[in-house]
């Protein structure tokens, strides 16, 4: 099937710190492509990829699961690390899981994670009896483009298919004993009010990581898809002082410093 417009993966060669940004399930690399934009015009090295099943049609997802997803922000990651010096993960939603995962397992190779409405868990009494419902429905309504903004949309799927689901809860279980294994620096940002994950998804994330550098910051005028709403430019300006911190000259102002090569849509 062919993508999606707007779904295309994004690649940009910058300097030596690196930036891997890890979409959301059912949504695609343009709910991040701002502020892939945005790293990338301070002279940052960005790869915002597209999962598998993703940027298609509902039906491709239902025939991948976690391991397919992880698998492909796990070989960005090394990458990254075979070109760069520093290497910091980013997600959003399900995007955030990957990166915190990528953090667990991969320890000091990577410097610090920024993640956006992070997901912990599959809610609601249905999440337990997907393992037999998966079976007999093949998907339920979506989940993409919760945003306060009006008229900006997200691209991704209406359809949410119950094999993807089932696996995504069993990942979500799977990074969560893992999760004191997180030692990196960590910058979350949640959104109050938001209609996809609680703030119990967040709450539960900051108790069980071990890291010391714990940055919140709250998002009060956006969803779910917060990189696209109202508080984009915020989570922008608090992602790059977040690196700037930690890498101390790896940001520089538009225009200054910040030659490189870009590739993808």
């Amino acid at each position: 099937m062919p993508l999606q417009t707007g779904a295309e993966p994004f690649r940009h060669e910058g300097g030596e710190t690196a930036v891997l940004l890890c979409h959301g399930f059912t949504g695609s690399p343009q709910s991040l492509r701002p502020w892939a934009d945005h790293l990338a015009e301070r002279g940052l090295t960005v790869s915002l990829p597209l999962l598998p099943g993703h940027g298609t049609r509902w039906q491709d997802l239902g025939v991948t699961g976690w391991q397919d997803w992880y698998a492909e922000v796990d070989r960005e990651l090394r990458l990254l690390r075979d070109r760069c010096a520093r290497v910091f993960v980013a997600g959003l939603s399900m995007g955030g899981a990957l990166a915190l995962r990528l953090a667990a397992r991969h320890g000091d190779a990577v410097s610090g994670v920024m993640v956006v409405n992070p997901a912990n868990k599959v809610h609601g009494v249905a999440s337990h009896a997907l393992p037999v419902l998966r079976h007999l429905v093949p998907a339920t309504k979506g989940i993409a483009s919760d945003i306060a903004k009006p008229v900006t949309r997200e691209l991704g799927y209406d359809r949410v298919p119950l094999h993807a689901a089932h696996s995504l809860r069993n990942f979500f279980r799977l990074v969560d004993r893992e999760l004191p294994q997180v030692t990196q620096p960590l910058l979350l940002m949640r959104s109050p009010q938001d209609h996809v994950v609680p703030p119990a998804d967040s709450a539960r994330i900051l108790s069980r990581v071990s890291s010391v550098d714990v940055t919140e910051v709250l998002l009060e005028q956006s969803y779910h898809v917060a990189t696209l709403d109202y508080d984009a430019e915020l989570i922008f300006r608090e992602g790059a002082a977040f690196i700037g911190r930690l890498a101390p000259g790896a940001v520089s102002e538009p225009g200054l410093g910040n030659e490189g090569t870009t590739a993808g849509g």
